[in-house]
This record gives C-alpha cells, structure tokens and sequence, in this order.
C-alpha cells in the first residue's frame, strides 16, 4: 500500500501496508539503516522529516503514474525479488494479478533485504528509464536486468528500513538491536507519558514490545490508540537508558520495568504517530 505526501522539515507521517487496503493518512520518512548499521537517536532525528497527502494503492500508482511523476510515496511490504545490489522489487499479493514495482535504492546505504520481514521503503515515483536513473543517481545498472521494467513506474527509495510486526521483535529480537525500525500496533498498559507497551495479538507466543519516549512533546500517548513507533531497539538495562537519555521514574515504576523487562528488548522511541490500519492478514 502506497501513501502519497509532501515534504516538510521535521518528521513524516507514515502509515502501515496490510494486503491490499488503504491504511493511514500519513507517512514518516525513516533513515535508510543496514544490518550492520549503529543507529542512534541523535542520528534519527537529524534524518527525520513531516508530511500529509493522499493514500493510494499499489496497482493505482502502476495505472495513474503520470499524475503521480516526482510524488513522495511510503509503501510497506516484503521485498519480492532482488535484481542488483542496489534494486529490487515488491508487489501487493492482495492484489488481483498484483504489481510489480521496481524499487531503486539511492539512499547510498547497503540495504539486506530480510526474510519474512517488511521494509517500509519511500521514495519518489518515476517511469523507469535506465539511463536517466543511472546518470542523476550515480548508479552502475545493467540494462538488460531492466528490460521488463523500462518505462514502467519505479520508486527511487531515498530511505529504507525494517518494518516487524511487535512479536516478530519480542521472538527474536537479536535481528533487530541496533536497527531504525518503523513497527505498527496499539498501544497497551500505559505506565506514564513515556512508558507504554506495543500490543501483540498476532503471534501466538510472542510478547507486547516495551516503548520509551525520551522527547515526549514527539509523541501523545493514549491507551488503545492504533500508531507506528520509530525508533531504535536496544536492550532493557535501567543504569544505561538513565544516563543516556535522562530517564527519570518514581522507584515503583522504575522497579516493576526492572522486573518484567531487564535484558529484554525496548525500541527507544524518536516519534510516535497515530495511524489508521486493518487487523493483520498474516
């Protein structure tokens, strides 16, 4: 699912692909992050930018790329089919005879491309056209790995990053420590204005994800609210998020975090966003 928006300074709202429906009214622009990038929350917030504009979806951008030309998109979705080190593609399965959409990473980033794992990919819209694309981004592209997608709509993605569900991290969250996330779900057992927990009712076995906002004017918490949490994911350990971000609880709070969650992961929030999106096809 697509969300078309227009550039601001500081944050951009994003929103959540579930299938083949239209989700949010925003989207959130993500500092394009590797598996071996050391993410931290100064360098999100440098990299973080604002925006609103209309949602469409997948097969609508494919048929109406036209009035979309030079348009930001936000699409989530799990990379289809890698074509280079720096392209590959995603469709929307949902979709009836789903589209195929060319992604080309000019973030100047080295992105993996995960298994099982959506990224959250945004970019601007463009009819591919191989030269073009390899003369104004600096890019070695083969022309015959292209030959399908000249001239058919492609997103110059200028930021990429690993968007799990709360449970996928909580399961096995060694994948994703010291990553920039972008991570959907409802907010649950709010502790105070920057402690609550990211509900998981998808994953049998897995565990809410524990959120801490550090900027608490980035961010209106409010129980039950669906949102998407940016932020980078860390280990629990009270003495290193104190000194680090100025955490400062009430002992009862700060016991009962110790007790349910040392060691386990926390994704330490830059912006938390209300966002509209279905239940889970998955």
């Amino acid at each position: 699912m697509l969300n078309i928006f227009n550039k601001s300074m500081f944050q951009r709202e994003f929103a959540k692909k579930t299938g083949a429906v239209l989700i949010a009214l925003s989207a959130l622009l993500l500092p394009a992050c590797t598996d071996n990038q050391q993410a931290t929350t100064d360098d999100t917030t440098e990299q973080t930018e604002t925006a609103n504009d209309p949602n469409v979806t997948a097969k609508e951008v494919a048929n109406n790329t036209d009035a979309l030309i030079g348009k930001t998109v936000s699409i989530r979705s799990e990379p289809e089919k890698k074509i280079s080190p720096t392209t590959f593609s995603i469709s929307d399965k949902q979709l009836f005879g789903g589209e195929n959409i060319l992604v080309v990473n000019a973030s100047g980033e080295t992105t993996a491309l995960p298994e099982d794992t959506e990224l959250q990919v945004t970019g601007k819209v463009a009819k591919f056209v191989t030269a073009e694309v390899e003369k104004e981004y600096n890019l070695k592209l083969d022309p015959k790995l292209y030959v399908e997608y000249e001239g058919k709509p492609a997103i110059i993605a200028q930021s990429i990053a690993q968007a799990p569900e709360p449970g996928q991290i909580t399961k096995d969250p060694s994948k994703y420590y010291n990553k920039v996330l972008a991570v959907p779900g409802k907010i649950e057992d709010v502790e105070s204005e920057n402690v609550f927990t990211l509900d998981e009712e998808e994953l049998i076995g897995a565990n809410d994800l524990l959120v801490l906002v550090p900027d608490t004017k980035k961010a209106t918490i409010k129980d039950d609210e669906k949102v998407v949490v940016t932020g980078v994911l860390r280990p629990f350990v009270v003495a290193e998020l104190e000194k680090e971000y100025g955490f400062s609880w009430d002992e009862g709070i700060k016991k009962k975090l110790e007790t349910e969650y040392k060691d386990k992961p926390v994704l330490v929030a830059t912006s938390v966003y209300p966002s509209e999106f279905p239940e889970s096809k998955k």
